[in-house]
């Protein structure tokens, strides 16, 4: 029976690949934990075509849950969200005080969409027909931006993607 022979050089590659892979893993799940990222979880799902007609989607808004904690209910459709809120200039809003921690809870009725809030830890895929739920304490007064980071509408009609976009206002 013939045996393999393994090169000394080809050995130490191997040895040296698996250390880096393994340092790899040890690196992102220890960034994973450092950064306290935490996925949006799936809540459950509903018929697309009835969002208005499904309870919390048919009212849409801010609800305060408790001390400092809100759930933000909002539908994205094809170039809007829906907040409930709205500021002068007619932009989706959301409104808190500052140190609350928003449950944000959207569905879409259309087509795939995105949130996104730069510098939070806020950043979902919005899936028709599917409940998704993330939530950022906001402890610093200003006007936080969410939009839609996932191009929404058939490939010749972005002529409205730019303007999917709201804000979350935390007031000191």
């Amino acid at each position: 029976m013939a045996t393999l022979k393994i090169e000394k050089w080809e050995r130490w590659f191997l040895y040296a690949s698996v250390v880096i892979l393994v340092g790899f893993l040890v690196a992102i799940l220890a960034s994973i934990g450092e950064a306290g990222i935490h996925l949006p979880t799936d809540e459950g799902s509903l018929d697309p075509n009835k969002v208005a007609e499904t309870p919390p989607f048919d009212n849409p808004g801010l609800r305060q849950t408790g001390d400092g904690a809100y759930e933000a209910v909002m539908v994205a459709r094809t170039w809007q969200f829906t907040t409930g809120e709205t500021d002068a200039d007619g932009i989706p809003t959301i409104t808190v005080p500052a140190g609350s921690e928003v449950t944000f809870i959207v569905t879409s009725g259309d087509v795939i969409h995105g949130l996104y809030i730069p510098q939070t830890d806020v950043n979902a895929m919005i899936i028709p027909g599917r409940v998704t739920k993330i939530s950022q304490k906001f402890e610093t007064p200003g006007e936080y931006t969410f939009l839609c980071h996932e191009f929404c509408g058939l490939a010749n009609e972005q002529i409205g993607h730019h303007s999917m976009y709201g804000k979350v206002v935390v007031q000191p």
